[in-house]
């Protein structure tokens, strides 16, 4: 395998930026709990394992090279970040924050929201499959392992998602005390809902 080191390098300078699901996993660790911001993420993870198969057995190339997949995918995935975003800035105008669930029934249904906002998130965004086979290809060899080297380096990209939304979660619950706040709620809420609704008007907007 080629330059693994600068792959992983190069992987979590990526991983770090900022995008939809950083905003979304922000809001649920800050607006219910640590348990939520961690299903969250495992549904990203999810997702992203998903896209590496898809990429390692050439799905995502057809997608890519389908103009009509793509699209539908496109304005699936920007329709459902801006449903996100317009559902966050509901509750700004609500007396009462998102409260975090007592009820063990609620909880799982919570659980599975958390888990499916991460999921489709991720997997209703072309730009990860476009990702995954841009990327990673600059970092596999050609030669007969290059199906496993492939595998490798999107299950290396999924591990290191992991563990800085671990280190990120575990940050903000160490300073969501003040976080919690009723006032600062409204304004995580409004905040990230806004920014949700702006990645899903750029996705819609971008041509493939």
């Amino acid at each position: 395998m080629e330059n693994y080191f600068l792959f992983i390098f190069m992987a979590i300078m990526l991983i770090i930026l900022p995008g939809p699901d950083t905003a979304i996993i922000t809001k649920n660790t800050i607006s219910k709990k640590k348990a939520a911001g961690m299903q969250t993420t495992l549904g990203t993870l999810v997702a992203l394992l998903i896209h590496t198969l898809a990429a390692v057995f050439g799905l995502s190339a057809l997608i890519v090279k389908s103009a009509f997949l793509f699209s539908i995918l496109k304005y699936a995935g920007a329709v459902y970040l801006i449903y996100l975003g317009c559902k966050s800035m509901v509750y700004i105008l609500k007396k009462q924050p998102i409260a975090i669930q007592e009820n063990g029934q609620e909880n799982k249904y919570s659980s599975q929201s958390n888990f499916k906002q991460g999921f489709l998130t991720n997997i209703l965004n072309p730009k990860v499959a476009v990702f995954f086979l841009t990327f990673l290809p600059q970092f596999a060899g050609t030669g007969n392992n290059a199906f496993v080297e492939f595998l490798t380096l999107g299950l290396t990209y999924t591990l290191l998602t992991l563990i800085w939304f671990f280190f990120y979660i575990n940050l903000i619950n160490f300073v969501s005390d003040f976080m919690k706040k009723p006032s600062t709620l409204r304004v995580v809420e409004g905040l990230t809902g806004g920014v949700l609704i702006l990645f899903g008007l750029k996705l819609a907007l971008e041509k493939q």
